[in-house]
């Protein structure tokens, strides 16, 4: 076998072991748990529903109301009537700085965090500013999204399983799927604000017009100051993006040297 068939493999499995523990994985074990919080049937969540939810969350952002023996604890989030987000690794953070809302508990503003299958943060204190705007609640966006992104994790860990177990041609190009993630999340990212900003409604507490939601860095609506910057899923999908161009190319390499 030639070399560049092996390095191919390596760099796809990197690729693959990653996605799989900070999104895969997570999204399958924690699926539809919040929908069995929302119903009330509590009674129904596994034992690996909490431990996964529980490993995942460690360290992660919790709301200044959550009591702190219920941080890192499914169980004591529910007792609580904390605010639940979702297990999987967040791949965007977006803040605004409201000026009713007191700096020394949010002194980079309310916190809201973006994933393959959801929100966490303060998700209910940001659907509050939005009703103040006129914006849709955040659950409005994505909602498509939302419901095949474990699908689609799924099928991509497929094409990635059939590139490192065969040396065909056709499944070397599977591989640009997970190279152009990075892009494919930032344009979905963009459309999902432009579309909250040009679908305001009368209910807000003063109009505004139509705009396009700050993608990157820091921004402004109406009088709340925003930052939107990366989080740590999203350099996890540039790793995957680079690891898999390195797996395309040196299959193309081996293939060729094989000819």
């Amino acid at each position: 076998m030639h070399p560049s068939f092996m390095k191919s493999k390596i760099f796809a499995t990197l690729a693959l072991l990653i996605m799989t523990v900070a999104f895969t994985f997570p999204m399958i074990a924690f699926h539809g748990t919040l929908n069995k919080i929302d119903e009330g049937k509590t009674e129904d969540i596994s034992a690996l529903n909490k431990s996964v939810w529980n490993l995942y969350n460690q360290g992660r952002y919790k709301s200044i109301a959550t009591p702190k023996e219920s941080h890192d604890n499914l169980d004591g989030m529910i007792k609580s009537m904390s605010e639940i987000g979702v297990a999987s690794l967040p791949i965007w953070a977006v803040s605004l700085e409201a000026p009713n809302y007191p700096k020394e508990a949010f002194p980079e503003g309310i916190p809201v965090f973006f994933h393959f299958d959801g929100f966490s943060g303060e998700v209910h204190e940001m659907n509050v500013i939005n009703h103040y705007v006129g914006m849709d609640p955040m659950w409005v966006g994505g909602q498509w999204e939302r419901e095949i992104g474990i699908y689609a994790l799924l099928l991509l860990s497929l094409f990635m399983i059939y590139f490192i177990s065969y040396n065909k041609k056709i499944f070397s190009y599977a591989m640009l799927i997970p190279v152009s993630l990075p892009v494919l999340f930032i344009a979905d990212y963009s459309y999902w604000l432009y579309w909250f900003g040009h679908n305001l409604h009368d209910w807000g507490a003063f109009k505004i017009k139509p705009f396009m939601p700050t993608v990157f860095g820091d921004g402004k609506i109406a009088q709340f100051v925003t930052h939107s910057y990366p989080t740590i899923g999203f350099y996890l999908i540039v790793v995957i993006s680079l690891l898999s161009l390195l797996a395309f190319f040196a299959r193309q390499k081996a293939m060729r040297a094989t000819a």
